[in-house]
């Protein structure tokens, strides 16, 4: 119980910080989302992460999950959603697993379809990182490898809700525009050709990096959420452990006591 406690302390105090820097990313994560696939729209064929003409055929789902336990079913949602799109939502199509997370790895390593592995980025989570693994998959879709790279998370909601969250990477997803909308002459400054360039791949590292802040809050609010009921069960089995010792203790004494009574009045 005294353990359980400090671990709950622990992932309460690592919460505030991550739950502080996920809610001021948020905002600026979904406005530049939302200018992306506006941006997508417009842009047409011009970027070679728009969606291809063929379909999909080659998809990498990208699990991310924690690199330790005892966080209630923070990363068993996240294989059963995995397992999910495998079977059922992409079941003809070739799929590949990218994952982010030990947790994730041991199990679905099983599967053998394990294209690549990643552990060591959660203990210096930060921009510079999240940039080379979001090249990489960048670089995967671009070059024809894969068709369709999707994300798969636990979105932080609250400290004892987490979201399991399924996100297209690439291809950019265009939004469904209006007459009115799509017969707005955009301005580029200083280029389209700049844009494409610059604003896009920023725009999916900055996707990444969200995901990746969302998981780690969501990983601390279960941990501490998880750890908290252990405390309570805990506890509760102190407290009839203790009741069983005291009934036991107390039927000893009277037992002793019917002896000593039995044999004195045997000796009277």
């Amino acid at each position: 119980m005294q353990i359980t406690g400090a671990m709950k302390m622990v992932s309460a105090a690592k919460l505030k910080k991550a739950q502080d820097a996920i809610l001021a990313m948020k905002p600026y994560a979904y406005k530049l989302k939302q200018l992306l696939e506006q941006l997508s729209s417009a842009l047409g064929n011009e970027s070679v992460y728009n969606e291809r003409s063929e379909g999909a055929k080659n998809v990498l789902i990208v699990p991310i999950t924690s690199n330790r336990g005892l966080c209630g079913a923070f990363n068993s949602n996240i294989i059963k959603k995995v397992v999910e799109l495998e079977t059922e939502v992409y079941k003809n199509l070739n799929v590949r697993f990218y994952t982010i997370g030990k947790k994730g790895n041991d199990v679905l390593k099983k599967t053998e379809k394990i294209y690549k592995h990643e552990t060591h980025i959660f203990d210096n989570l930060n921009f510079a990182a999240v940039s080379e693994l979001a090249s990489e998959l960048m670089e995967l879709y671009a070059s024809g490898q894969f068709d369709k790279i999707v994300l798969v998370y636990n979105s932080f909601k609250n400290a004892a809700t987490q979201i399991v969250t399924e996100e297209t990477f690439l291809p950019i997803q265009s939004v469904e525009t209006d007459k009115e909308q799509s017969s707005v002459d955009y301005l580029y400054e200083p280029s389209k050709e700049e844009i494409v360039k610059e604003l896009i791949p920023r725009s999916l590292k900055i996707q990444i990096f969200k995901a990746l802040r969302d998981s780690v809050a969501s990983e601390h609010g279960a941990r501490m959420t998880a750890m908290h009921k252990a405390t309570d069960n805990a506890n509760e089995l102190r407290s009839q452990l203790k009741l069983t010792y005291n009934k036991a203790r107390q039927a000893a004494i009277t037992g002793e006591i019917l002896e000593i009574v039995g044999g004195a009045e045997a000796l009277s």
